[in-house]
């Protein structure tokens, strides 16, 4: 946000927080571990074209954050501060401020960072909260959104290189190599809602649409579903934003096995863009758990293909989507 630069006696001010979100494909456990030690922080924690030459970082409550940001021109901008929360891997909080050359405050930055599931990975949300000691720093807060989108970017680029990937996602190899990677898992939820219910929001479109899909930075492309042994059903959208940026992700699904309020089984593709990346048989279960309510129990058998690395994202999207259905059924 941009404001007209106020009279001196109005300071501090305190402009509209900024907030961020992206989806990064990795484990919580991975985008985590980037924000913990100066040799990850000093790969991204700047816009582009900026360099981290030096950082300090010591990971718990108290512990420092400090950030040298060298800008093209080769100007040093430090961040300064310290870790006012530590929760691993579900939140950061960190206190901020930047000083000027004569050691006044210029701004200071309450940054909340937070780590949640997501279909496709983990879901980054950074809320910066500010409180400007002078005038002229109205207008770099201005540019805020745009320099952490761009030190996202970087971000998702340095947890792909710890989790042995290029910045496309995929694991190195010779080009044209194949290979197969066997997972296995299982979930269970239960919901306060009769099996009926339940089958409902599993196997009807209207039901469906409302729960599978992958959050705010997932746009449909495309949706149908035939619910019947044979039957076919396709869920097409694209990714927004940083590196899933106009990505696409299409599932697949073949219905092989259908006993109304008790079990689904049924297999699937999944692609991102043109590139097939896994085929899975899934079995959905539903038993009763006292009156009212519902258990499911979903098993998945994966086979990941041709150097794709799932790192366990697919077991917490799926997850994602079970706590999303959860909240469909509570509508």
């Amino acid at each position: 946000m941009t404001q007209a630069t106020p009279p001196a006696a109005d300071l501090p001010l305190r402009p509209d927080p900024v907030r961020i979100s992206r989806t990064i494909p990795a484990l919580r456990e991975t985008v985590f571990k980037a924000w913990s030690t100066a040799e990850h922080v000093k790969h991204w924690f700047a816009p582009e074209h900026f360099t981290v030459p030096a950082a300090t970082v010591d990971m718990r409550v108290g512990g420092a954050f400090e950030v040298c940001m060298r800008a093209p021109d080769g100007t040093d901008h430090w961040t300064r501060g310290s870790f006012a929360e530590v929760s691993p891997v579900d939140r950061l909080v960190l206190d901020l401020r930047v000083d000027g050359d004569d050691g006044r405050v210029l701004f200071t930055a309450w940054t909340e960072v937070t780590f949640a599931d997501a279909v496709g990975g983990t879901r980054l949300d950074v809320v910066q909260t500010y409180t400007l000691y002078d005038p002229a720093m109205v207008a770099a807060i201005g540019g805020a959104p745009l320099g952490w989108s761009q030190t996202l970017d970087k971000l998702a680029a340095e947890v792909a290189r710890m989790d042995g990937r290029g910045e496309d996602g995929k694991a190195p190899g010779a080009p044209g190599t194949r290979s197969v990677v066997h997972a296995i898992f299982t979930l269970e939820r239960t919901y306060d809602a009769p099996a009926a219910r339940v089958f409902r929001a599993l196997s009807d479109l209207e039901a469906k649409s409302k729960w599978f899909g992958g959050g705010d930075d997932w746009v449909p492309l495309e949706r149908s579903m035939d619910f019947r042994v044979g039957g076919k059903e396709r869920a097409r959208g694209r990714w927004t934003g940083g590196s899933h940026g106009n990505t696409t992700t299409t599932f697949d699904a073949l219905y092989l096995d259908i006993v109304p309020d008790e079990r689904i089984v049924y297999s699937y593709e999944m692609h991102i863009d043109a590139r097939k990346i896994s085929i899975s048989l899934a079995t959905m279960e539903l038993t009763p758990a006292g009156v009212g309510r519902t258990r499911l129990k979903v098993t998945e058998q994966g086979a990941f293909l041709d150097g794709y690395d799932d790192a366990g994202s697919r077991e917490h999207g799926t997850g994602f989507l079970l706590d999303q259905l959860g909240k469909s059924l509570a509508d």
